[in-house]
């Protein structure tokens, strides 16, 4: 890796503005949107350049992801965690929900069982009956130290023979990096038990310093009962382009991945595969500068989180650039809608997640100081007026 010193710049919010992402249009002008997963960065010159290329050539037609994509995965994975990673078992999908509920549905039966583990991304509650089954909810365990995994309790629900459990790894939206002594006895449960794991490793390019994470499918085991779905979506701020995989590391897998239905790889986003292919090969340095700077960004929050914000709290997330914020002092079960109404700042429902998020909201720092100041200054004074 390289060490990078200077942060990523960010632009003024009236120039962010002009962008026509839903982060920018789904509220009014005078909203600063901190809820979607969007950062707030320019593209990594690497993944611009080859767009800007494939524009120029026109090169806008249905996508062919074999081979380069696989091989281009597979390259990043072993440089940035030394995880060896077949490219021929790098399948091309839309998106990682969409690699989540095919795999559901070609491993599943209708009416089967799927374990999630809440407050979770909000989709895991849709993907599992898009995908014909029945959603068992096995919350994570806080204390002292933060959110965890529940081993205790995942394995009392394994015992009761569920189809597949849906992890987040690294978790969204508390920003767990599950160690790899949990991710081991979890992939012990799942042999014991005959669970699929489907694992959503789409935050694991931004694992930020203090943290190490751990490739589910690098386990000894793990192979035969779990797949990984990855993208370079989230790390290199490609969610419109439409690209992500399916990965798998035994047969078995790899047969049920190739029943996926036929169209599926044309609904994979041209530009999608070669933004993403550009990402692994060349956009090393640039992902360095940007996990530097989401740690400045995570420092910042905490220090205005104490300063301006003594009434809500945070376990500071470990990955991700997505704040799991903890507002039951001020005594609302949404305040995100006092957010928006009395400080013009959107952040993202903590009741989405599941019921273990009354009280909280989630909160996207991945942006310049400058608008982490300007959002921080209003909520003070929207909360202490």
């Amino acid at each position: 890796m390289t060490c990078m010193t200077d942060e990523l710049p960010v632009a003024p919010l009236s120039e962010l503005a002009r962008r026509r992402s839903a982060k920018w249009r789904k509220y009014p002008a005078d909203v600063i949107p901190l809820f979607v997963a969007e950062m707030d960065f320019a593209l990594a010159p690497p993944v611009r350049d080859a767009l800007r290329e494939a524009v120029d050539a026109s090169d806008v037609g249905y996508s062919q992801a074999d081979p380069e994509l696989g091989e281009a995965f597979a390259g990043f994975a072993a440089e940035r965690w030394g995880w060896s990673v077949d490219p021929v078992a790098v399948t091309a999908v839309t998106d990682v929900g969409v690699g989540v509920v095919e795999t559901l549905r070609v491993l599943t039966q209708p009416g089967d069982v799927v374990a999630i583990s809440p407050p979770v991304y909000p989709p895991f509650f849709d993907w599992t009956p898009e995908a014909g089954v029945r959603t068992h909810e096995v919350p994570l365990h806080l204390d002292e130290a933060g959110y965890r995994l529940d081993l205790a309790a995942i394995e009392a629900a394994f015992a009761q023979h569920p189809a597949a459990y849906v992890l987040s790894n690294p978790h969204n939206p508390v920003g767990r990096v599950h160690t790899a002594d949990e991710l081991r006895a979890l992939v012990t449960l799942a042999q014991r038990y005959r669970v699929v794991i489907v694992s959503d490793e789409i935050h694991a390019p931004l694992v930020l310093p203090g943290a190490a994470y751990t490739p589910i499918l690098s386990l000894p085991g793990a192979a035969d009962v779990a797949v990984a779905v990855v993208s370079a979506s989230k790390a290199f701020n490609l969610a419109g382009l439409k690209c992500a995989a399916v990965v798998t590391a035994s047969a078995r897998m790899a047969a049920a991945v190739a029943s996926f239905p036929p169209d599926t790889r044309w609904r994979t986003g041209h530009l999608g595969v070669i933004a993403s292919v550009a990402a692994f090969r060349a956009g090393g340095p640039w992902l360095d500068q940007l996990l530097h700077t989401l740690d400045a960004r995570r420092t910042q929050l905490g220090d205005l989180l104490r300063d301006r914000l003594p009434a809500l709290s945070w376990h500071p997330p470990q990955a991700t650039y997505l704040a799991w914020l903890d507002c039951r002092k001020l005594g609302e079960d949404d305040p995100s809608r006092l957010f928006l109404d009395r400080a013009r700042v959107a952040v993202e429902p903590g009741l989405r997640f599941g019921a273990a998020g009354v009280g909280h909201v989630r909160l996207n720092f991945g942006t310049g100081a400058h608008v982490l100041d300007e959002a921080t200054a209003r909520l003070a004074t929207a909360l202490s007026g």
